[in-house]
Order: C-alpha cells, then structure tokens, then sequence
C-alpha cells in the first residue's frame, strides 16, 4: 500500500485481534519508523518498547483497567522525557505525537491493525506508571501512551465520519471560499 492509501485507510481499530504472533522483524521495522519520526531541535524525547513475551504482556494488561487491547499478541509502549529543547519550550508531545503517527501508518502497511491508547493510561489512576515500572522504566521518563498490534479478528470499517474539507481547510486565508 503507498503512503497515502495508508493514511486515507487508517483507522483506529478497537475490536479483538487473532492470535497471529506479529514477528520480531515487523516490530523492529515500526519502531524504526517510530524513532525516524521529526523531533523538535532534534532532542530526540521520544522512546519506544515494544512487548511480545506473552508473560509480561499479561502482567501489562493486569494493570490496564478498564481493559483495552488485551487479545493483542504485542504492544509498543511510547515514552517521553521532558526537557527543553528552545527557549525553555518542550516539544515532548509533538515528539511523540510525530513518532506515534508513523508507527500507525507502519502498522497499517504492514497488515495489522492498532490504536492509539492515551488519555486511558495517563489520569489520575497512574496506569502508564505502573505499567513503567513493570518494565523497568526510570523515573524520570514517562509511558505516555501504547499500541495494541495485531491482525483484526473483526471486519475493520472506518465508522468515524470525517468533517467536510470546506469546514476544516482553506487557501489564503480563514474559511476564504476560492474556487
């Protein structure tokens, strides 16, 4: 699939997967897109894990409630270390974001399914922290964010209708109608 039949199809797929095992090269090459993802001033704030190993991946999902993604045979945990990159700003979550959207797209092309799990783990509840130190992460990073990936075992339809581009994009200007 190019590049923009990838992003034109996309979608976030929250259903159960198969048990179809995602191999360890197809990890490897979505987490290499991942980390090719822009980074503001390069301060590179972003790292991943990804997870296979059926123990610790139960161990994950024990953590995660209300459960979400849990038939998945890998998931990839998104971390971030917030340090200022120009003028005392940080740009951790346009980092991430960047990098997050890459491994979706790589997802989606190499025939698997995922979606972005966030807000889910990062409230009060402290989810992407317990999940951080079932693996090890240090404190002074912090699991922002993970990817359940897998083959769908349900029809994957994209159900989410898209606003109109007129209503969202523009030439020259805010709502100008060009023809």
């Amino acid at each position: 699939m190019d590049v923009l039949g990838t992003i034109f199809t996309r979608t976030s797929y929250r259903g159960t997967y198969t048990e179809e095992k995602v191999p360890r090269e197809h990890l490897k090459t979505i987490l290499e897109a991942g980390l090719a993802a822009p980074s503001g001033c390069n301060k590179q704030t972003t790292s991943l894990i990804a997870v296979d190993d059926e123990k610790l991946l139960k161990s994950l999902y024990q953590v995660i409630d209300p459960p979400v993604g849990e038939t998945a045979s890998a998931i990839i945990c998104v971390l971030t270390k917030r340090i200022n990159a120009y003028r005392d700003k940080c740009y951790a979550t346009q980092d991430y974001a960047a990098a997050i959207e890459n491994m979706l797209l790589a997802i989606k092309a190499l025939g698997y399914e995922s979606c972005w799990y966030e807000g889910h783990i990062t409230d009060e509840d402290a989810i992407g922290r317990k999940m951080a130190d079932l693996l090890g992460v240090p404190g002074d990073m912090e699991l922002v964010c993970f990817l359940p990936i897998g083959k769908p075992a349900e029809k994957v339809e994209r159900t989410v209708k898209k606003k109109e581009f007129s209503e969202r994009a523009w030439f020259n200007g805010y709502q100008r109608r060009e023809e």
